[in-house]
């Protein structure tokens, strides 16, 4: 029996966060040394314009920035093929054949629609594109077969229409399509340095390439617990973001020592931070060694996209040889 497939992808939208790495490719990585699975990773570069569609200029820049901020924290190119979504074009013809079979009332009701519409008010997001952007998405994971799709739990509506369409498809024409399965992976919660949620919209997040003084600026800015208004003010760490960081990036010993003294008021905001953003630099470290790397050696980058893409077009010219038999077009 071979290996199971999965896929998954990032829109090239700007630069990649701590949440992007603790939410998604650390499970990435840990999934490729997983010798039961062949993971298949995409930059999902026509699911940036759904958003973005305005000002294109810099997704040729950002896709390579993400590439190579994949290969930092440990992608692999001999154990993951790495490509880009527009590369193949027959991602853009399932996606038409998907969309003239789904009904409109199941991506009226995607739940990440009407979030989207309320979080990018500066965006007019009212087009075919961005409501059937889910289509797209579809064919993006099943044109590979994929067995599995590693997700969150409010990630879960996404895979379950995926399923819905390749189930609709499998009976109107034949089955070709396998029905993907959603891998849920924990997702800490790590905040933005406000105290919502990270995101690049909110311009509150700590990115893979910050380090040195700018890390230590936006350590320094996070939200505390925001009834400690002195240094002899007890703590509340289970309410602290910073405390949030500290089980990530700190020994455990010393996570329960920040605690402790956290809730008898034996240590303040400004030193926690200090430690934090300390131990956030020594993680990362290794990180920003790749990083610097690959900046240096960007023909090497642009040889495992390349490799990743002719293995992805072979794998969907093969699918799409079946779906136009099966729907005879």
């Amino acid at each position: 029996m071979g290996k199971k497939r999965i896929l998954s992808g990032m829109r090239p939208t700007g630069k990649l966060h701590l949440g992007n790495l603790h939410g998604a490719l650390e499970n990435w990585v840990e999934l490729q040394n997983d010798d039961v699975y062949d993971c298949f990773y995409f930059v999902a570069d026509w699911h940036a314009l759904t958003s973005d569609y305005k000002d294109t200029s810099a997704i040729n820049e950002n896709i390579v920035d993400m590439v190579i901020d994949w290969l930092s924290v440990g992608l692999d190119a001999d154990k993951s093929t790495i490509f880009i979504q527009s590369k193949v074009p027959e991602h853009a013809e399932l996606f038409l054949i998907l969309s003239m079979i789904t009904p409109l009332s199941w991506l009226e009701r995607n739940p990440t629609y009407k979030e989207m519409k309320v979080e990018l008010k500066d965006r007019d997001l009212s087009t075919f594109g961005f409501l059937g952007y889910p289509v797209l998405q579809a064919a993006d994971i099943i044109m590979y077969k994929a067995y599995g799709v590693p997700v969150g739990v409010d990630q879960l509506p996404h895979v379950e229409l995926t399923r819905e369409i390749a189930r609709r498809f499998n009976f109107l024409y034949r089955e070709i399509f396998p029905i993907p399965e959603p891998l849920l992976t924990e997702v800490p919660k790590l905040l933005g340095v406000d105290g919502r949620k990270m995101s690049k919209s909110y311009e509150n997040s700590i990115y893979l390439s910050d380090r040195n003084d700018v890390l230590r600026d936006k350590v320094t800015t996070m939200f505390t617990d925001p009834q400690r208004m002195r240094k002899s003010d007890p703590g509340r760490p289970e309410i602290c973001n910073v405390f949030a960081f500290h089980h990530i990036y700190t020994p455990r010993d010393e996570v329960s020592a920040i605690e402790e003294d956290c809730r008898k008021a034996a240590i303040g905001c400004v030193q926690c931070k200090k430690r934090l953003a300390a131990r956030i630099s020594e993680g990362m470290k290794p990180i920003h060694d790749r990083q610097d790397y690959y900046v240096n050696h960007k023909e090497e980058v642009e040889n495992i996209i390349a490799e990743g893409i002719s293995k992805a077009a072979s794998i969907a010219r093969s699918t799409m040889d079946e779906v136009r038999e099966a729907v005879k077009i």
